[in-house]
């Protein structure tokens, strides 16, 4: 998977740092909720994708993490699919389109006008939602080694609305 990070992101550059550090640390606590539930899910794919799902953001702009793209950050889940699914990858670009915030549904697309096509872009695989889930206790941001605490998570959340913080805590309880 570092072939195809280091294919998009210059080695040794504060963007490609940001994402490996931040992908790792997904990635970990990922497979740590698979080793506390005792789930039944494909490791090496869990760790493989974790380690891919944000690598779309190079196209956004998100200066504060390094991010000097033309599109909103909010794309990056969709362009991560594009790149994932031009090098062959299927399964992978799916878990970047849909691990944004608790996952989309076309109705959040709709509502929130959105710059991003009008499909279900909720996770739906339980390797999905596991990744989805492991993300959101992350920051590229600030200590990016730091775990958040639910509490922040839950804060974050909340201000995405109702629907995304029933999501996330459906995820919650299936993996905490």
């Amino acid at each position: 998977m570092h072939q195809i990070i280091d294919k998009y992101y210059q080695p040794g550059s504060d963007l490609h740092e940001i994402l490996v550090i931040h992908s790792e640390m997904v990635r970990d606590k990922a497979l740590e909720c698979i080793r506390r539930r005792g789930l039944e899910v494909d490791k090496d794919f869990v760790a493989e994708a974790a380690m891919l799902h944000d690598i779309g953001i190079f196209r956004c702009d998100a200066p504060d993490i390094c991010c000097h793209g033309e599109l909103p950050y909010i794309c990056h889940g969709v362009e991560g699919r594009k790149i994932l699914e031009d090098e062959g990858l299927p399964l992978h670009a799916l878990v970047c389109e849909r691990h944004t915030g608790s996952g989309l549904t076309i109705e959040d697309i709709v509502r929130q006008r959105l710059p991003l096509p009008h499909r279900d872009m909720t996770p739906q695989t339980l390797e999905e939602k596991l990744i989805c889930y492991a993300d959101k206790f992350y920051s590229k941001s600030g200590d990016i080694r730091e775990e958040k605490s639910l509490d922040r998570v839950i804060r974050s959340m909340e201000r995405h609305g109702e629907d995304t913080l029933r999501r996330f805590l459906d995820l919650h309880s299936m993996f905490s």
